[in-house]
């Protein structure tokens, strides 16, 4: 999104993006990493070789204290849905959302305009991002425009032998793609499964994904929420 787009060219929002394009204040960088929070991340000893990148990509609210040795530190850029800035209660002070820089993106009707998608965004988030914008004057917050997963979307059909469900592509997708645009070369890691074969949903938690015979609890599958 950009300073010049409305409705946040006008006086109720003129003021809280960020002035320089994220493609300014990003990158470029050469080898980053997209990290996933699947839970064959745990145990991984991946750590030191995803802090070895230029740039680490994460997701949510997936953190890195006590994980380490799995996971690594860095966060250069966080891609976070709407609906954890909605509903997340810590999300305004909790330093977790402080690293690197921040980018949310919102599920939108095929695409809409933005003066369309704000009047009815699938979650209403403005009102804590102008609080966290307040709050957090000089940490980078983004908004990615509503096009931007349709516009993906279009590719993937034009290239797929069959008609697939016009659902809005994941946050993991559209993370991969923000980073091709801002690095040479893209390591993602756990998107597919690995030899390290799992029942936990995310590395970070004990939920058990959807399919397993313990599972009590409906799940919703990474990228998708």
């Amino acid at each position: 999104m950009e300073i010049t787009d409305f409705p946040f060219n006008t006086s109720d929002l003129e003021g809280y993006l960020p002035q320089e394009d994220i493609t300014t204040k990003a990158g470029p960088w050469g080898i980053c990493a997209v990290v996933s929070p699947e839970g064959s991340l745990k145990s991984s000893q991946l750590g030191r070789e995803i802090d070895d990148h230029n740039a680490v990509e994460r997701f949510n609210g997936a953190p890195t204290v006590k994980f380490q040795q799995d996971v690594g530190t860095k966060t250069t850029i966080c891609l976070v849905n709407s609906q954890l800035v909605t509903t997340e209660a810590g999300f305004l002070k909790d330093s977790l959302y402080n690293e690197g820089i921040l980018s949310v993106w919102d599920p939108s009707v095929y695409h809409s305009d933005i003066p369309k998608w704000y009047r009815n965004p699938d979650y209403s988030y403005f009102n804590n991002f102008k609080s966290y914008r307040k709050l957090h004057l000089h940490q980078p917050f983004y908004i990615l425009k509503p096009q931007m997963p349709w516009e993906l979307w279009d590719i993937i059909q034009e290239i797929s032998s069959e008609q697939i469900q016009p659902n809005s592509p994941s946050s993991g997708m559209l993370g991969i793609i923000i980073m091709m645009s801002l690095c040479d070369l893209v390591v993602i890691y756990e998107f597919l499964p690995s030899k390290r074969k799992t029942n936990v949903c995310n590395y970070y938690q004990r939920i058990l994904a959807k399919g397993s015979k313990q599972n009590k609890k409906k799940i919703t599958a990474f990228g998708i929420a």
